[in-house]
């Protein structure tokens, strides 16, 4: 929890003094830190799912218990964000209001998205499937990415997004995201993931939990 105070500090410039204690990030991240990924790891999934429940309706932010998030960890506003049971963020992540850590379809085990290091995801972004995001990433606002990889030190933007920046130079034109290592494994080709984007936009969208 201190990391998470301290990434409030680094990453809020109208934070002052003690108010910090009012950001419902903070009280996202108290409840989910301390109380419901705690029970849901001890099989008590009635109960993460109350508290986590209780926890979206006082902040607006929902996380599933089940999710894993490492320390200094961020939401900007919160409201409306969604973040599902398998995903994963690892350090010194930021979100913005409103976006969706999501799953595609209805299959067991590893769903959602994967974040690494110092990744930074912009308002209304929509993140889909079991995807690995690298260290580094900025995701822009309004962008969609579904069952995409995103290389580290990239910047992407768009619907479908698309790669403008990498290690610190502007890619053009935009690149296409490749196709996440779960797609591969489903030996689905580009064209055959272009002529079902539609589809998968429209069914996924709002991700699943």
């Amino acid at each position: 929890m201190v990391e998470d105070i301290r990434a409030i500090k680094r990453n809020d410039p109208a934070s002052r003094g003690l108010d910090f204690l009012l950001y419902p990030c903070l009280h996202a991240m108290f409840n989910h830190r301390l109380i419901a990924h705690p029970l849901y790891r001890c099989r008590l999934f009635f109960l993460s799912r109350f508290f986590s429940q209780l926890s979206r309706f006082f902040t607006g932010i929902e996380i599933h218990p089940g999710a894993t998030i490492d320390g200094g960890f961020f939401i900007d506003h919160g409201m409306g964000v969604v973040i599902g049971e398998t995903a994963r963020i690892g350090p010194n992540c930021v979100l913005f209001q409103g976006v969706t850590l999501g799953g595609t379809g209805k299959q067991k085990g590893k769903r959602h998205p994967s974040l690494g290091a110092n990744v930074l995801v912009g308002t209304n972004a929509t993140l889909l499937g079991p995807i690995e995001v690298g260290d580094n990433a900025k995701i822009g606002a309004e962008t969609v990415v579904i069952n995409r990889d995103i290389p580290a030190n990239c910047t992407v933007v768009g619907t479908p997004g698309r790669i403008v920046r990498l290690n610190g130079r502007r890619v053009e034109p935009p690149e296409p995201l490749p196709l996440s290592g779960y797609r591969q494994s489903e030996k689905q080709t580009e064209s055959e993931w272009e002529a079902n984007y539609a589809d998968n936009l429209l069914d996924d969208t709002a991700g699943s939990p």
